[in-house]
């Protein structure tokens, strides 16, 4: 995990929750002084499971299609260009191929260190497909996914919701502690009671690894429940929470027969952004 971020890549379908979406960037790369790309994917032939959000993807048969989407991603960002305070600039491409596979290939290329989408309410079809999606990209390019709503632009993340299963998540652990040091926030880590004790101690491991890394403030908190997701969900909304930070494991799925169905993330659900961090 970097010490700052250098790129945010922002996915651009060109509809409303693009807004959000590079509303949240902006605020980003203005703390970080870093970049924001936006990039348009055009997809011929839709496959059954793209790993990104359908609506992200629409047909275009002609070179002109491609050259008004061009267009497009210059308007938004000369619209957007003078939010943006310090060095940071915007980067601006259209990928032709595979959504996912191109996606993640540009994500490694051009060394991305936060992608930024914006959900919406999605039909049956499109939970279906993008309830894979975040997990998709965060395994495939090993890069963290945050997911705005409208709902969620708050002015900086103030409160950090880290919530801890039955590991130390090195990675979540340091780009928490990155955030909290940039927004000067407080980190919560949480976890589930249980029987013989061990949230106990993940708390109390997760809190030394914090503390001998940064000086921000920190808490650990036990949550009562059966599920992490919905009880961090809970807990969230209770303290006004601006950040929770998850990885795509089954303990962050949902409850519920569909959400197990469609492995069905935390961040569909939640109105306070969420990042997903691969588990390594």
């Amino acid at each position: 995990m970097p010490e700052r971020l250098y790129n945010i890549l922002v996915p651009v379908d060109f509809t409303g929750k693009n807004k959000w979406a590079i509303a949240k960037a902006i605020e980003l790369a203005n703390s970080f002084d870093c970049n924001i790309h936006l990039v348009h994917v055009v997809h011929h032939n839709i496959a059954p499971l793209i790993p990104v959000e359908a609506s992200l993807f629409t047909p275009y048969e002609s070179y002109a299609d491609r050259m008004n989407s061009y267009d497009q991603l210059k308007e938004i960002a000369s619209h957007y260009n003078n939010q943006l305070c310090g060095k940071g600039k915007f980067e601006i491409s259209i990928l032709e191929g595979n959504p996912g596979k191109k996606l993640a290939e540009y994500i490694l290329q051009h060394e991305m260190d936060m992608v930024v989408i914006g959900l919406s309410r999605f039909n049956l079809l499109q939970r279906i497909l993008s309830s894979v999606s975040i997990s998709n990209l965060v395994r495939k390019a090993n890069v963290p996914v945050l997911a705005v709503r409208s709902g969620g632009l708050v002015c900086h993340f103030k409160k950090i919701i880290l919530p801890l299963h039955d590991d130390l998540p090195l990675p979540r652990i340091k780009l928490a502690t990155l955030m909290a040091r940039t927004f000067k926030s407080t980190v919560y880590i949480v976890a589930l009671r249980n029987e013989d004790n061990t949230a106990e101690k993940i708390l109390s491991e997760a809190l030394e690894v914090i503390q001998s890394i940064s000086t921000i403030p920190v808490q650990g908190i036990i949550l009562e429940g059966k599920s992490l997701a919905k009880s961090t969900q809970a807990f969230a909304k209770k303290i006004n929470a601006d950040l929770i930070m998850i990885n795509p494991l089954k303990e962050f799925h949902l409850p519920g027969l569909w959400n197990r169905l469609t492995k069905k993330l935390l961040s569909y659900e939640s109105d306070i952004p969420v990042i997903t961090v691969e588990k390594i």
